[in-house]
C-alpha cells in the first residue's frame, strides 16, 4: 500500500523545535514527569514541570505551550491547571489535555469536564477507552486501559469526540486516529512495545505540545508529532523482543534525539480519510 509523503501534505517542524527550543509547561503526574521531561529534552524542546497555582500566570508569559495530564489530579492541581490554561488562552498559546483514566472514576470525569468547561484546549490526547468516555460512546475498558475494538469504531470515537468538544483529538492505539471533527487521519506507525512501558502516552502528549508550539495548523502539528513519535518508537524497537520493554524505554529517548525529518519522510505511513 502506498501512503502520501509527508512533504506532499505538510512541512515537518522538527528542525524548528531544535533551533527554537520551545519551553513547554507540563502539569503532570509523578509517574510521567521524569520520562516526559527527558523526552522533551531529547527532542530538542525544554520542559518546565510545575503545578504551583501562584506562578501559573507568570509561567504562561514565558512558555510556548501547556500540557495538562490528569494522571493523579488533586483539587489543588486542577485549580492550577485551570488558571494556567486560561492564562495561555488569553495569550493565544496552545493547551493539550491528556485525560488519563477519565473512565476510572466519577471524580476524574468531573475534573476533566471542569477543565474543558473553563479552558479552550487545542488538543485532547488519549487512548480509546478515555476518548470513548469523553465522546459518550459505549466501550469496554478498565481504568487507564485502552480496551479493544475495530478501526471503524475508533475512527468514529475520534471524530465524535472532536466534534463534541470542538477541538482536535489524537486517539492512540495500534493505529492512531487524529481528527478535528471534519478531517480524519489514520497513522499506522508504532510498535507493540509502547503499551508495555508506563507513561508512553503521556510522553506523546508533551511531544504534541512541543510541535504545536511551532505549528500554525493544529491538525498538521498533531500529525507531525504523532508521526515523529511513533516512528521513533519503531526505530527504537528494531531488533528487540516483546519482553525487552526496559531497553525500549531507554532507546525511545535516544531515538527522539536522533530522529530526523528525513527519517519521518522515509517511514511515515498514514491515510487521510
Amino acid at each position: 500500500m502506498s501512503y502520501p509523503a509527508p512533504t506532499d501534505f505538510y512541512s515537518s517542524r522538527l528542525p524548528q523545535i531544535r533551533t527554537q527550543n520551545p519551553l513547554i509547561h507540563n502539569i503532570t503526574n509523578i509517574v510521567s514527569a521524569h520520562f516526559s521531561a527527558n523526552g522533551l529534552l531529547a527532542l530538542g524542546a525544554s520542559p518546565i514541570m510545575s503545578g504551583v497555582y501562584d506562578e501559573m500566570r507568570q509561567l504562561a508569559g514565558i512558555t510556548h505551550a501547556l500540557t495538562l495530564n490528569l494522571g493523579a489530579p488533586s483539587r489543588e492541581q486542577v485549580r492550577a491547571m485551570i488558571e494556567a490554561g486560561q492564562a495561555m488562552n488569553e495569550l493565544g498559546k496552545p493547551v493539550v489535555l491528556d485525560p488519563v483514566g477519565v473512565g476510572a472514576s466519577s471524580y476524574r470525569q468531573d475534573v476533566t469536564h471542569e477543565i474543558l468547561a473553563n479552558v479552550k484546549v487545542a488538543l485532547i490526547r488519549g487512548n480509546a477507552g478515555e476518548m470513548a468516555q469523553l465522546a459518550g460512546v459505549e466501550w469496554s475498558s478498565r481504568g487507564v486501559d485502552a480496551g479493544h475494538g475495530d478501526g471503524s469504531q475508533l475512527a468514529h470515537i475520534a471524530k465524535t469526540c472532536a466534534q463534541k468538544y470542538q477541538t482536535t483529538v489524537a486517539l492512540s492505539g495500534a493505529t492512531d486516529y487524529i481528527s478535528d471533527g471534519d478531517k480524519l487521519i489514520a497513522v499506522h506507525n508504532g510498535t507493540p512495545l509502547f503499551p508495555k512501558i508506563t507513561a508512553s502516552g503521556c510522553l506523546l502528549g508533551v511531544v504534541c505540545g512541543a510541535f504545536l508550539a511551532v505549528h500554525d495548523d493544529t491538525l498538521l502539528g498533531v500529525l507531525d508529532a504523532v508521526l515523529t513519535y511513533t516512528i521513533a518508537g519503531e526505530l527504537a524497537s528494531d531488533g528487540l523482543g516483546e519482553s525487552q520493554s526496559g531497553t525500549f524505554y531507554t532507546k525511545l529517548i535516544d531515538k527522539l534525539g536522533e530522529i530526523s525529518e528525513q527519517d519521518v519522510q522515509k517511514h511515515a505511513r498514514f491515510d487521510v480519510v
